[in-house]
């Protein structure tokens, strides 16, 4: 199993990014998809997450209304647009993936309930 991010970078406070998640050696549409981020000094926390079936969305606090998730079956992928950027979203982001996964709650984006992890994209928001 493999899960590679890409689209991170550097961007102005106020910018947007889109981050991709692109999922191999697993039956992807079986999946739930979440994405995280990790900052320096600070523990991982969870951003978003995306339902295997019916592409239900959870948004953590921090992002709500600032974040997108959505998913391509067709391309094994999922997206994480992000807008209205600010310093304190400068993190490594990843995603992770388990299988059929759905609470409709914050524990969608617990990283403990997740099996396959990616190896993250770096996004930094500064002047």
């Amino acid at each position: 199993v493999q899960l590679v991010e890409s689209g991170g970078g550097l961007v102005q406070p106020g910018g947007s990014l889109r981050l991709s998640c692109t999922v191999s050696g697993l039956t992807f549409d079986d999946y739930t998809i979440g994405w995280f981020r990790q900052a320096p000094g600070k523990e991982r926390e969870g951003v978003s997450a995306i339902s295997s079936s019916d592409g239900i969305t959870y948004y953590a606090d921090s992002v709500k209304g600032r974040a997108t998730i959505s998913r391509d079956n067709a391309k094994n992928t999922v997206y994480l647009q992000l807008s209205t950027l600010k310093p304190e979203d400068t993190a490594v982001y990843f995603c992770a993936a388990v299988l059929t996964l759905w609470y409709g709650t914050s524990r969608d984006i617990r990283e403990y309930e997740y099996d396959y992890w990616g190896q993250g994209t770096q996004v930094t928001v500064t002047a």
